[in-house]
């Protein structure tokens, strides 16, 4: 019996076997072919690129932060004050986070970087802007206890489907090692949209918005956080989330973002 059914059973595994190199040669083609007639493009500019969404002339556009800069606020200075010199908004509005830094400057390219990953489900983005940001932020994360992105409203992120700080945070996580609390941090009331507000506004209405779950408390307490966020404007939304984590008992909150409103006017003093 076993002498009957064993060129059977082989021919079998033949024609299966070829089944799969055919769908595999037939899934490749397809793909090549969708690839060929749908390429990737550029979110700024759409013109066609291979890689993370940029193209290379987008890329030469995007203004990355370095030194010199506000070592409290991370805000570029056009010439090198001197060490620990910080800028005039730091002294005149300091901020209950310890320091901040940013990717980018928010330009038309970062601001288009943002919004495609933000409001057009664009997360294949996230991993590029991760690794900026990780880089921006090596100082902080080398002495960080764990990451926190500020959340959204569970309104919002139904709507949403996703939370874009928190997906930065996970690609800096996986970069650094460093661990995420995702969950800590909640929004506890819904806000208003922050765009068009003024920096009074914005401050009133994010405030006592944010608040730890008491189940996270043991996440916070005691330890260094780094807040993650997208875009840092006029810092409201980050200082009610640094209040927040502070009265949780954070030793310490830093704030990294992928890019931030830079007013090129402001010297250092």
């Amino acid at each position: 019996m076993d002498a009957q059914t064993s060129p059977s059973r082989s021919l079998t595994g033949h024609l299966r076997g070829a089944w799969r190199l055919a769908h595999g040669a037939w899934a490749h083609a397809a793909k090549l072919a969708l690839d060929i007639a749908l390429p990737t493009l550029c979110v700024a500019c759409r013109e066609p690129v291979d890689g993370e969404g940029v193209c290379a002339g987008c890329w030469a556009k995007l203004s990355f932060i370095a030194p010199p800069y506000c070592p409290r606020l991370g805000i570029p200075f056009v010439y090198d004050p001197g060490p620990d010199l910080l800028s005039m908004e730091a002294i005149a509005n300091p901020p209950a986070y310890a320091r901040a830094r940013a990717a980018v400057r928010y330009d038309d390219v970062a601001r288009t970087l943002v919004h495609a990953l933000k409001y057009q489900d664009r997360t294949d983005l996230a991993p590029a802007m991760g690794r900026w940001m990780a880089r921006a932020g090596r100082e902080l994360l080398g002495e960080a206890d764990v990451l926190v992105p500020v959340p959204l409203h569970w309104r919002r992120g139904w709507s949403r489907r996703y939370n874009q700080s928190g997906a930065l945070a996970r690609v800096i996580e996986r970069q650094t090692g460093v661990k995420l609390a995702a969950e800590a941090l909640r929004r506890v009331r819904p806000t208003q949209q922050q765009i068009g507000l003024s920096r009074s506004q914005r401050a009133s209405n994010v405030q006592g918005a944010f608040k730890v779950a008491p189940d996270r408390a043991a996440d916070i307490q005691g330890r260094r956080v780094v807040l993650i966020d997208d875009v840092l404007t006029t810092g409201a939304t980050t200082d009610a989330c640094a209040r927040a984590l502070l009265r949780a008992k954070a030793a310490s909150v830093d704030v990294l973002v992928f890019a931030r409103v830079v007013d090129t006017f402001k010297a250092p003093i």
